[in-house]
């Protein structure tokens, strides 16, 4: 701390670049954003700041609730199946071989040097009715059907896109891997002398998982989860390519306030709901935060 007191000039003139990238590029923005939330239609492209509260209001509306609601069900689904499968893959990442964990881990960023429009894409190849997913057990159907009953029940494809399932999947997919990584950052600090000792003490695996794994990795924990279901939450390309107008979440409706319904006021009303939300969150888990350093609030 007191070096950067005693070099105040050079501290500012390193961050001001930074600075005025989020200055110009995020709080005006988003300033200009918060102004038109209060602001109504007034024509077909015209916008009237008249600070009322009227588009906070349009959201408790039960088709924009019903919408609000799926979103949190679907986001909290995805983030539960991503908290589960990322967790062994976090625990064998860092019990691998020190020459594997550089490839493992390589594996588990590799998609994100994909962009996130042609991974979507790619589940369509899988998932539509004659994509891979019915072609596998199509041929498995079809092989057993033929020995048992000559044929006589062909496969029927199954519908897997344009539903709730096809957008959890997606979801899953997409934002695996900011599960893993923060798991496996806690996983990686974690001192294994504290499991052996309850192995050694005679607890049970499971029992070990719970009442020593799970709270000494918590903070990986709630830190993936927040890194997953805010993300979630405010997906707008996964749920229209695969969910189509079955699956509709809290995104899309935004999407189309600033598209196609041009209502600029209501559709940044609805992202500050988000944005709302976020923060709540994010004061929750400094709450945790500080809890757990037992620290009064």
């Amino acid at each position: 701390m007191e070096s950067w007191r005693d070099n105040r000039f050079l501290f500012w003139l390193w961050s001001l670049p930074g600075t005025a990238w989020i200055t110009l590029f995020f709080v005006i923005p988003l300033s200009l954003l918060w102004v038109y939330s209060f602001g109504e239609k007034s024509g077909i492209t015209d916008i009237v700041i008249s600070w009322v509260l009227s588009n906070y209001t349009r959201v408790f509306e039960p088709v924009y609730l019903t919408i609000m609601w799926k979103s949190l069900w679907i986001s909290f689904v995805s983030t539960v199946i991503c908290l589960i499968l990322a967790y062994p893959i976090a625990f064998a990442i860092c019990f691998a071989p020190d020459r594997w964990k550089p490839v493992l881990l390589l594996i588990t960023i590799l998609p994100f040097w994909i962009n996130l429009l042609i991974r979507t894409y790619a589940l369509l190849a899988v998932f539509r009715t004659n994509g891979f997913v019915n072609q596998a057990i199509g041929g498995v159907w079809n092989g057993f059907d033929g020995l048992i009953t000559g044929g006589a029940n062909p496969y029927q494809p199954l519908e897997l896109l344009y539903n709730n399932g096809a957008v959890i999947a997606g979801l899953v997919y997409v934002y695996l891997p900011f599960m893993v990584l923060p798991l496996y950052a806690t996983v990686e600090r974690l001192d294994k002398s504290f499991l052996e000792a309850s192995l050694d003490l005679g607890a049970s695996q499971v029992r070990t998982l719970f009442s020593v794994t799970i709270p000494l990795t918590m903070p990986g924990i709630i830190s993936g989860v927040i890194l997953v279901f805010i993300p979630c939450l405010g997906a707008f390309l996964t749920p229209a390519l695969l969910g189509g107008a079955n699956a509709i979440m809290i995104g899309n409706v935004i999407e189309d306030q600033f598209k196609s319904a041009n209502d600029w006021p209501f559709g940044a009303a609805l992202s500050f709901i988000l944005i709302y939300a976020t923060f709540g969150i994010l004061a929750l888990r400094w709450l945790l935060t500080l809890r757990s350093k037992g620290v009064g609030v």
